[in-house]
């Protein structure tokens, strides 16, 4: 693993540290407490969630940097050593695992970043089983007409500066035009911040 990966991962902690004084570290161990079964967390970082996870929770996270994903795993072996965490390097639009293998599937500010959401989702359908559930915890669209036009406004912009991260994804919208059942949504921070839990099709 090279050296400017490693420093990568450091920083990315760094940089997370203040919004995680905030309330998105109380909304982040909430949805991910409501994990349960075989979980599949998609985008998992430097490990974020790992401490919140419950026993009992077998869990699968992976993320396309490898040194991101080291991270994850040595805080899942200090944080929290009895749940039972892997890691893997995949891409959440071709995920590497069989139909019907997981209870959850669980992802965190990840779907702001990945190229086709509608692909992902389709993905996530496959390796859930029936019934499973998906929760997000993910900044979107703006909920208000305020945080609307804000978040229209400064997309153009922060999309040229950052390059991967969309500040206006109407993630919800696309949970359910996957097939899935949303189940309930909540919003935080004007709108700007939403959870979602959502049920992949019964049959």
């Amino acid at each position: 693993m090279l050296e400017s990966e490693v420093y990568a991962a450091q920083n990315y902690d760094r940089g997370m540290w203040l919004l995680e004084r905030t309330k998105l570290s109380g909304l982040r161990r909430r949805v991910v407490r409501e994990a349960t079964g075989n979980t599949l967390e998609i985008g998992a970082g430097t490990g974020a969630n790992v401490a919140h996870y419950l026993s009992g929770v077998t869990v699968t996270a992976i993320d396309l940097r490898p040194a991101h994903l080291a991270s994850a795993t040595g805080k899942a072996h200090r944080r929290n050593p009895k749940v039972d965490f892997a890691a893997a390097c995949a891409d959440a639009q071709q995920l590497p695992f069989p139909d019907d293998t997981f209870d959850t599937v669980l992802g965190t500010l990840v779907f702001c970043s990945i190229a086709h959401p509608q692909e992902a989702l389709a993905e996530i359908r496959r390796v859930l089983r029936p019934g499973g559930q998906l929760i997000l915890l993910e900044h979107v669209r703006g909920r208000t007409p305020f945080t609307r036009r804000l978040t229209d406004w400064l997309h153009p912009v922060w999309i040229a500066v950052q390059g991967v991260c969309h500040l206006n994804r109407e993630t919800a919208a696309a949970v359910t035009e996957a097939g899935f059942q949303i189940d309930f949504t909540s919003n935080h921070a004007r709108g700007v911040i939403q959870v979602i839990h959502a049920t992949a099709p019964a049959v």
